[in-house]
């Protein structure tokens, strides 16, 4: 069960207070809702029914810094894999996407990044749905990276650089 005012991972919806729990009637009978509050977005509510299993399970927990901190150590040594077919490859990212699997959505960043310099070397751009998946992931990252560091998104990057120039040394 969780708190209000608790900071929680709400799907591909990212970083969501815990506003309320309280009654609701939507369908014909009263029902008790998590109402979140996107953080980037105050103005959202989103209300999760405490009884439907499937969607209180996409209320993960915000890594802590020591998580992420091993994360970054990790990421050099995460696969990257390229799916060619563009059907399974989009099927594949939007289940990673949805999933909110953390380890797979920095293969995937990973796998699109060295794609896009791929094609760059080729003079070519990278297709926009990869181009969509590929922020969103990183989106995704970076809003719970800068929740849990208490940074900002923009700061992101620099952090994660910073973390594996220091691993080099």
């Amino acid at each position: 069960m969780h708190n209000v005012n608790e900071t929680v991972l709400y799907g591909t919806h990212g970083i969501c207070r815990i506003a309320d729990i309280e009654e609701r009637d939507f369908t014909g009978s009263t029902k008790t809702y998590y109402v979140l509050k996107p953080v980037k977005d105050e103005k959202s509510t989103i209300y999760v029914c405490v009884h439907n299993e499937k969607a209180v399970q996409q209320m993960r927990q915000i890594m802590s810094a020591d998580e992420i901190r091993e994360m970054i150590r990790n990421m050099p040594d995460e696969a990257a894999e390229w799916i060619e077919n563009k059907n399974e490859r989009n099927e594949k990212y939007k289940a990673i996407l949805n999933s909110g699997d953390r380890y797979a959505l920095v293969r995937m960043i990973k796998s699109l990044y060295l794609h896009r310099q791929q094609q760059k070397e080729l003079g070519k751009k990278m297709h926009l749905t990869d181009e969509k998946f590929f922020k969103d992931a990183e989106r995704m990252l970076h809003e719970e990276f800068a929740a849990a560091l208490n940074i900002k998104p923009e700061q992101v990057l620099p952090f994660i650089m910073g973390q594996l120039e220091g691993k080099k040394e």
